[in-house]
């Protein structure tokens, strides 16, 4: 599988110099981020509904656009296929192969969102 996800790396990486109005993947590199992440989460939710639906044929196709949209944002990130094998046999050597690291609530990363409806808080006088 590593050897279909490096190819895929590469033809992403040319895609990027590529026209956007030919090329799906240059418009969608272009289209930044944001754009990237959220087709991301399509693409899972897509395979999540394969598997509640129990179609092994779904949760393939969309496991494919999933890698795709995975592989594209890595591109669009700075990170290679070699940084995501490097870390889970970093993972492997520490857990197991088959283990997800134990996050504490200390390592939690949780991100900054915004609080909408809410006052400001006055000064104390």
């Amino acid at each position: 599988m590593s050897d279909s996800v490096d190819r895929l790396y590469e033809a992403v990486l040319a895609a990027k110099h590529a026209d956007p109005a030919t090329s799906r993947t240059s418009r969608l590199l272009h289209a930044g981020r944001a754009k990237m992440a959220k087709k991301l989460g399509e693409e899972a939710f897509e395979v999540v509904i394969g598997a509640l639906h129990a179609s092994p044929e779904a949760v393939a196709r969309e496991s494919a656009d999933l890698l795709y949209n995975l592989v594209v944002l890595w591109v669009s990130a700075g990170v290679s296929p070699d940084d995501v094998w490097k870390e889970m046999n970093r993972r492997e050597r520490l857990f197991g192969i088959a283990e997800k690291m134990l996050k504490s609530r200390d390592q939690k990363v949780r991100p900054h969102l915004a609080v909408l409806g809410r006052r400001p808080l006055q000064k104390r006088r």
